[in-house]
């Protein structure tokens, strides 16, 4: 990993951390937005000219110390301190061979929730896997490969996401975690390039620098079919398998987007597919 990455990291967070934010005095007049370097190396106990080299890729070596310190200082939140970590390779890399095809085992579990979308999604966010449901729900996407690609690419997402922006937000800081990880960040790199040459609106927020992992959340949708639905997700860890996650989306009993869902399912009745694009075959008996 570039210590580079690790510098702009830092200099984006920085900008974006009130004085406020961490006790120091708020002042009306600042050349800057967010903290001076000064005040960095100050709350972190380093000194300016080594916090400087940091933030310019000339420091090599940061000791787990010492980005604990910029960590707390820069109010950095867990995924984020994790994030710094892989940036400066004093994170563990992954053992687990990297796989690009979800298992039978795994497809098959899809395939037991025909009420409920769900997916099963690499750290770049490609959809290796996801069930008759889910292709329901993004059925007026030209394809449900990558929800990076989705997002900003597809015509269809701003009609779709009726929180677009907040789910472009998310989706960029879920690409900027993946970056810090050795096996996908290849492969988010390639995805990056793509998506700055297509989006502006991508080229401005990963210029942010957020970063933030899928736990849960709400998310609202205008489907062309049912009208506009709101769904609860939740991302589970896939064991086994390096960066994959389980995405599984759920509305409460009862409710209206509840019934959507049913009606979703009824409309658009088909087998689960996994990451070629290709039906599972039919269980027996």
């Amino acid at each position: 990993m570039s210590n580079s990455e690790l510098g702009a990291f830092l200099h984006a967070r920085r900008g974006q951390v009130q004085p406020g934010d961490v006790g120091l005095p708020v002042q009306t007049s600042r050349r800057v937005p967010g903290l001076r370097r000064e005040e960095v190396a100050m709350l972190a106990g380093v000194s300016v000219d080594y916090y400087t080299r940091l933030e310019q890729g000339r420091e090599r070596n940061p000791s787990p110390s010492v980005l604990n310190a910029l960590a707390t200082a820069l109010c950095l939140d867990a995924d984020q301190r994790q994030h710094a970590f892989r940036l400066a390779e004093l994170a563990p890399v992954a053992a687990t061979p990297v796989r690009h095809a979800a298992p039978d085992a795994l497809i098959e579990l899809l395939e037991a929730w025909p009420h409920t979308p769900a997916m099963v999604i690499s750290h770049q966010l490609d959809v290796l896997a996801h069930n008759a449901l889910t292709a329901a729900l993004y059925a007026d996407f030209e394809r449900v490969d990558n929800l990076a690609r989705m997002t900003f690419l597809d015509p269809a997402a701003t009609r779709f996401h009726l929180e677009w922006d907040r789910a472009a937000e998310a989706t960029v800081a879920n690409l900027r975690l993946a970056l810090g990880h050795v096996e996908s960040a290849d492969s988010v790199r390639q995805l990056v390039v793509e998506l700055c040459a297509g989006s502006a609106q991508f080229r401005r927020l990963w210029a942010t620098h957020d970063v933030r992992g899928k736990t849960h959340d709400s998310k609202r949708f205008s489907h062309r079919d049912v009208g506009d639905l709101t769904l609860d997700y939740h991302a589970f860890e896939v064991r086994g398998s390096a960066g994959w996650q389980l995405v599984v989306y759920h509305a409460p009993a009862g409710s209206p987007s509840a019934e959507k869902l049913t009606l979703l399912a009824s409309l658009h009745a088909a087998p689960v597919r996994d990451a070629r694009g290709m039906p599972s075959a039919p269980p027996e008996g």
